[in-house]
């Protein structure tokens, strides 16, 4: 093959110079289409029985490193009955399953939208056969919910923006303050009934010094979780590195486009690497979580009275109707949990955490997040409805 100094690629001092002609060799390597293809209006229309059109939404859920730790049982006519995927846990940073439950939640909350679109009415049934332990889950059913079509069901307005709505993983623009109309409808949302019971609320901090505190947190859990190995193993993990790893899988944490398709190639980007401090691929890491945690001007949680199994399937339904009204109006939004994990070396920082939010007694976070303006992101891999069917 002709060389051309377009085409040079330079290792040296631990950084990478591609040129041009180098970048476009790669041009290959963007998201595959069959990763996305669940975020096309066409997939759901595509499916026949009304469960599995509602289910194709659903799927579309925020969750946790973005595992989609969901299987349902369609065996009985108009049910779903929702199991936690336990080949999809995160025993290291979530060994309590709280975050997987409240994954668990944005999910129902996106079935019940969905059908109501399509003119029926759920009938949710949360822990049929009783909840979790505090420490575990087991193969009991989330929830048993009954489709009943129902001509008066009223249609929800936030199912206009399921198919954009989008994690922001990137800098938000930090010149451009969060709307003082944007802060109330994010922390004045209506509560169900269940949200209610569960004492949900919505908070939120714009003001310079208080971003500045939880950024600082913020970016310290990140310090901690990468510092950890078990618990910045579980990540690195789920790292699909590549088109054809992100075909393969449609989870996990996407990393693709020319820069990272040389770095594989030339051994710099390798999961071993990307846990080896000094590396291009760690510091790679470090340097994209303190360009999230600088790009942000304002902080929004999500509190429960409690950490009950119903507590936390509640927040998980409230934050889905917070993500989907950020999208709405603009907002760009990335949840933030490092600080809520629950392992040892993270309890420190969150007592402090804790206090700098003057968080109650008997209250809890369940959700932090960033909240701003931001390009559009794009969207993540969803493995679709059938990947989740529980076979037999």
């Amino acid at each position: 093959m002709r060389r051309s100094r377009r085409n040079f690629i330079r290792v040296a001092g631990g950084g990478i110079v591609l040129g041009a002609g180098a970048l476009a060799l790669a041009r290959c390597d963007g998201m595959p289409a069959g990763a996305v293809a669940a975020w096309s209006p066409a997939a759901p229309t595509a499916e026949g029985d009304v469960r599995r059109r509602a289910l194709a939404y659903a799927v579309l859920a925020p969750n946790p490193h973005n595992i989609q730790p969901w299987l349902v049982d369609l065996s009985e006519p108009d049910i779903v009955t929702l199991h936690v995927d336990r080949s999809r846990l995160l025993p290291m940073t979530d060994p309590p399953n709280r975050q997987i439950v409240i994954g668990h939640g944005t999910f129902l909350e996106l079935l019940d939208i969905a059908a109501r679109e399509a003119g029926c009415r759920l009938e949710i049934t949360p822990f049929p056969d009783g909840p979790f332990a505090a420490d575990s889950v087991d193969d009991r059913p989330v929830a048993r919910i009954r489709f009943v079509a129902d001509p008066s069901v009223v249609r929800d307005p936030l199912f206009a923006h399921v198919l954009r709505r989008r994690s922001t993983k990137t800098p938000f623009d930090t010149a451009r303050p969060l709307e003082a109309a944007h802060q109330a409808a994010l922390t004045g949302l209506p509560l169900s009934p269940a949200m209610a019971a569960a004492g949900c609320g919505l908070h939120l901090a714009a003001d310079a010094m208080t971003v500045a505190e939880l950024r600082d947190i913020t970016g310290s859990a990140v310090d901690i979780e990468m510092h950890t190995p078990r618990t910045h193993r579980e990540s690195i993990d789920l790292l699909r590195i590549g088109a054809a790893e992100i075909d393969a899988h449609r989870d996990g944490i996407d990393l693709h486009g020319p820069m990272f398709w040389w770095m594989k190639r030339l051994g710099l980007m390798t999961r071993e690497k990307a846990m080896t401090p000094g590396t291009m691929a760690w510091d790679g890491g470090v340097d994209y979580a303190r360009g999230w945690v600088a790009g942000t001007n304002a902080f929004g949680w999500l509190t429960t009275t409690g950490s009950d199994r119903l507590a936390q399937l509640a927040a998980g339904r409230l934050y889905m109707r917070a993500d989907l009204t950020a999208a709405a109006l603009g907002v760009a939004i990335h949840p933030v949990s490092q600080v809520l994990q629950e392992y040892p070396e993270m309890a420190a920082l969150q007592d402090r955490f804790r206090a700098r939010l003057g968080v109650a007694p008997g209250q809890n976070v369940q959700m932090l997040y960033r909240l701003g303006y931001a390009k559009a992101a794009d969207p993540a891999p969803r493995r679709g409805v059938e990947a989740i069917v529980r076979q037999g």
